[in-house]
């Protein structure tokens, strides 16, 4: 009996993690997406729709990585996402 309790604990300590990964995801598209929006316009405003299509890829890895270092502002990960793409289209 004990036993069965302890195997019960472990899969539902498991199906939490899995849960809170799953929350962790979701809410870190919800947080760049806004951000991503903005960054978008400011592109197609200026012209440049194909050079922010070919380097969204990019920018999506860059911004994930702000976003795990903690930074959640969207006007701050808006702001670096328009700086790094601005250096992706020096370096080309």
């Amino acid at each position: 009996m004990i036993l069965r309790d302890r195997r019960r604990a472990s899969t539902a300590a498991v199906g939490t993690k899995r849960w809170i990964m799953n929350l962790k995801a979701m809410v870190q598209i919800d947080v760049l997406e806004k951000p991503i929006e903005r960054i978008k316009e400011t592109c197609v405003m200026m012209g440049i729709t194909e050079k922010f299509e070919r380097a969204l890829p990019e920018l999506e890895t860059f911004l994930e990585g702000e976003v795990a270092k903690g930074e959640t502002r969207e006007t701050r990960l808006t702001y670096d996402g328009l700086c790094y793409l601005k250096q992706i289209f020096a370096r080309k």
